[in-house]
């Protein structure tokens, strides 16, 4: 890309401001025609001209298509980075935040009602991943008496069978419900080293350096954004400690966004492999560990990685 051709995409204020939000949270068109007030066809025309540049990269999601900045152009040209960190005067990039913080909650509370709607029923009903076989692969990566972080725990199933052997267990979910649950089952069980925390993922309320192993069990693709997730369970794990994550494997059944709240359907292999190491893991792994036997056939994958 030429820089009169920065230039030229960067003059337009409205691409500047799709830009801009772009680079800091993935969004819809739909979402997009939201926060500019604008129509779809104003809206298409310019994400043309966007791609035609290569500056955002999409991603089809059913129907819907997806848009983020490409990071990689951004490294690439100092122009637009400069651009993207200037501080708008105009008045309409308050609005536009506002808008974005606004939209980016709402994903959230819709994540947290179908989690509070069906608190009462796991552990009873199938859960995509959910499986003995994985678990057990799961169970295999831990060192007993360590302080462990289980993010996105829901009711804690996993971390109430490793509590008898761990010096301390967090349990953090966003959901209100979940974390009662968890708390009324460790009690009736007498889990005293069972803690459950109200939290996002994405803003684990844990201090830096505080655990020795992350777990992160069909909690990813619940994220917005799985890369932050990522980079909160390397922050608050201590110099040498463990990450291990448990997730399904990139399928095409759309169909769970619905019945079970999921942001993301899968991951490949490849692309955990990359995200566990860009937050600075090393010694990563990521395998497929098991295969369920009746359709939609989920796979499940398991990643590793050891803070240095």
């Amino acid at each position: 890309m030429r820089i009169t051709e920065i230039l030229q995409v960067l003059s337009d204020s409205t691409r500047l401001r799709m830009v801009k939000l772009l680079g800091q949270e993935e969004l819809s068109v739909a979402e997009l025609q939201e926060i500019l007030e604008m129509g779809q066809s104003r809206i298409s025309s310019h994400l043309g001209l966007l791609r035609r540049h290569e500056m955002v990269n999409d991603r089809k999601e059913g129907k819907k298509t997806f848009y983020e900045l490409n990071q990689v152009v951004v490294q690439r040209f100092e122009l637009i980075r400069v651009a993207l960190a200037e501080e708008s005067e105009e008045e309409f990039w308050e609005s536009d935040r506002s808008a974005l913080d606004r939209i980016v909650d709402r994903r959230r509370r819709a994540s947290e009602r179908y989690f509070d709607e069906v608190a009462d029923r796991l552990g009873k009903n199938y859960v995509p991943g959910r499986s003995w076989d994985a678990i057990g692969h799961f169970l295999l990566r831990l060192v007993p008496r360590i302080t462990i972080a289980d993010l996105g725990a829901g009711e804690g199933m996993i971390s109430q069978l490793l509590a008898e052997r761990a010096r301390k267990i967090y349990c953090i979910d966003s959901s209100k419900s979940m974390v009662r649950l968890g708390k009324e089952l460790a009690k009736k069980n007498n889990l005293l080293n069972l803690s459950y925390k109200q939290g996002d993922i994405e803003n684990v309320p844990l201090s830096k350096g505080s655990v020795d192993l992350a777990l992160m069990s069909q909690s990813l693709h619940h994220a917005q954004r799985p890369e932050k997730a990522l980079s909160e369970a390397s922050r608050i794990l201590r110099k040498g400690g463990q990450l291990v994550v448990l997730d399904l494997k990139e399928h095409q059944f759309s169909k769970a966004r619905q019945l079970y709240g999921d942001q993301w359907l899968g991951f490949p292999e490849n692309e955990l492999y990359r995200m566990i190491k860009s937050v600075g893991f090393r010694k990563v792994k990521v395998e497929t560990i098991a295969k369920e036997e009746r359709e939609p056939y989920f796979e499940t994958i398991l990643g590793y990685g050891e803070k240095p």
